[in-house]
């Protein structure tokens, strides 16, 4: 089983693999295995977003009314 990587992972090694595809000595060998790793940290960003919004919704909605009095 692959090891879970962190959000903050995902986006040290997304940028690695932008400075890698935007070398000018870019290898063709390795730019769609490249890719695909990008596609799939992109999707581990857009989960564990989605998962912080939902429980950040959870938390602000269970605070009690501000009290405009």
């Amino acid at each position: 089983m692959a090891k879970e990587v962190s959000y903050a992972d995902a986006l040290a090694e997304l940028d690695e693999i932008l400075n890698e595809l935007e070398a000018v000595d870019v290898d063709v060998d390795r730019l769609a295995d490249r890719v695909s790793r990008a596609a799939e940290l992109i999707a581990v960003c857009r989960e564990r977003i989605g998962a912080a919004r939902i429980r950040v919704d959870e938390i602000v909605s269970g605070l009690p009314a501000a009290d405009n009095d």
